[in-house]
C-alpha cells in the first residue's frame, strides 16, 4: 500500500508550514531552527515523510529501541519513503561474539550513504536514514579512514593482484573458497571474485596479465554471471581496521594488562598480530575501540535534519546500555579476560547529549527534536 497520494494534504496545516520555515536553513552557513513538538505516535511517519519530501535534506531518525526504528521504517515504506536503517551490532560492547554479515553491510551501507551525500552534495538523492539510539552510540569508522579505504577496480587497469588482494584483507575482507556473502573474496588463477559491501552482487574480476579486461556481477547462489559492467566500487567491509602499525603498538604499550592472566595476555598478543596481518579473528568486534574512532554523526552533511524521537527515552535507554555493558566490563576484568584501561567502544549518555547539542549550536544541523509524554506534555 502507497499512502504517499496524501502527503499534499499537510500542505494546509498552517503548523506545518511554519515548522518548514523554522527548519529550512536561513543561510549557507546558518541552520535553521532547533524544534521540540508534539506529535501522536500514529502521525510520526506522515510528518516525516512530508517533512523528507519538502525539504529535500538528508535526514537522521534516532528512535529509543532497536524495534522503534524497524517498525518506523516499515511504516515510511507506506508513505513512498525508502529509508535504510543504520542498525545497532549485534553483540554488547565488550562481548566476543561476530555481527552478522548482513548487519555489518546495513551499517556499512547507511555510513556510504551518509558520505556520499555530505561529499556530492545532492538534494535530489537525499538519504534518510533510521537507527535506534544503541546503534547511533556505538563507535565505527571515522570519515577519514572510511575514505582512505575506498577504491575503485574498473576494466582496462592494472595492478599488482598481490597487493590488492593484501589491500582487500587490510579493509575487512575474508579470502574463501567460494564469494558468496558480502565481505568474501576468492581468486582462481586470473580470475577474482569479490562481493563489495556496497553491491548487491558480486563481481567477477578477468585478468589478463596484469590488466582487466572484463568484470561481471553474478548470482552468489548459482555462481552464474548475470551482467557486464565497466567498473565496481570497493568500500570497507568492516568497522575496525588496523592499517596503522604503530598506532595500535602505541595503544598496546599503554594497555593495562596487570589484571589479565597469563591466557588472556598470549591471546591479545596472538590476535592483534593477526589483526595487522590482515587476518579475520573470531570477536573482532570487540576490538573496534581501539580503531574506530568515529560516530555516524560526524557523516552527517551540513544541511541534514536529526530528529529525536521521544529524547527523554532516547536517554532511558543510552542508561540501560551503559548499565549493562558496564556490567560485563566489570566481569571480565575481574575475571582477567580483559585489561583495566580499555577504551569504552561507545558514547555515554551525557557524550551522546553533548554531542546533539553540539550539533544544533554548530549551525550546521538542523535538529528537530519530537515526542509525547504520558500526560501528552512535551518530552526533553
Amino acid at each position: 500500500m502507497n499512502l504517499s497520494c496524501l502527503l499534499p494534504l499537510i500542505d494546509e496545516v498552517p503548523g506545518y508550514s511554519q515548522l518548514l520555515d523554522a527548519l529550512i536553513p536561513k543561510s549557507s552557513k546558518n541552520g535553521g531552527e532547533e524544534q521540540q513538538i508534539v506529535v501522536l505516535d500514529e502521525a510520526k511517519p506522515y510528518l516525516l515523510a512530508a517533512l523528507y519530501r519538502d525539504l529535500g535534506c538528508p535526514m537522521l531518525v534516532v528512535t529509543p529501541r532497536p524495534e522503534g526504528a524497524k517498525q518506523l521504517q516499515d511504516q515510511l515504506l507506506m508513505w513512498g519513503s525508502d529509508p535504510c536503517i543504520f542498525p545497532e551490532p549485534d553483540a554488547l560492547p565488550y562481548e566476543r561474539l561476530d555481527s552478522d554479515p548482513a548487519t555489518i553491510q546495513q551499517r556499512i551501507n547507511a555510513l556510504n550513504t551518509l558520505r556520499y551525500s555530505k561529499n556530492a552534495n545532492n538534494e535530489d538523492n537525499a538519504p534518510l536514514v533510521i537507527a535506534s539510539s544503541h546503534a547511533v552510540v556505538r563507535n565505527t569508522l571515522s570519515p577519514a579512514d572510511f575514505d582512505a579505504a575506498i577504491h575503485t577496480i574498473w576494466q582496462g587497469m592494472k595492478f599488482n593482484i598481490d597487493e590488492v588482494l593484501a589491500r582487500w584483507m587490510a579493509i575487512g575482507y575474508e579470502r574463501e573458497q567460494m564469494v558468496e556473502v558480502p565481505g568474501n573474496f576468492s581468486r582462481r588463477g586470473g580470475i577474482i571474485d569479490i562481493y563489495s559491501t556496497a553491491s548487491d552482487l558480486p563481481a567477477r574480476i578477468e585478468l589478463f596479465g596484469d590488466e582487466v579486461v572484463s568484470i561481471r556481477l553474478f548470482d552468489p547462489a548459482t555462481q552464474r554471471s548475470s551482467k557486464l559492467v565497466t567498473s565496481i566500487e570497493v568500500i570497507p567491509a568492516k568497522e575496525a581496521l588496523f592499517t596503522d602499525k604503530r598506532k595500535l603498538e602505541e595503544m598496546l604499550r599503554q594497555m593495562d594488562l596487570s589484571n589479565c592472566d597469563v591466557e588472556t595476555r598470549e591471546r591479545i598478543a596472538d590476535e592483534v598480530e593477526k589483526l595487522l596481518g590482515g587476518e579475520h579473528i573470531e570477536g573482532i568486534e570487540i576490538y573496534n575501540a581501539l580503531s574506530s574512532t568515529g560516530n555516524i554523526l560526524d557523516y552527517l552533511p551540513q544541511n541534514a535534519i536529526l530528529v529525536l524521537d521521544q529524547p527523554s527515552e532516547i536517554a532511558q535507554a543510552l542508561e540501560d546500555l551503559d548499565a549493562e555493558a558496564q556490567e560485563i566490563r566489570r566481569e571480565q576484568v575481574v575475571r582477567g579476560e580483559l585489561p583495566r584501561n580499555f577504551p569504552i567502544p561507545y558514547l555515554t549518555r551525557d557524550e551522546l547529549t553533548a554531542r546533539f547539542s553540539e550539533v544544533g549550536k554548530s549551525g550546521k544541523f538542523e535538529k528537530f527534536e519530537r515526542g509525547v509524554g504520558k500526560d501528552g506534555e512535551n518530552e526533553r
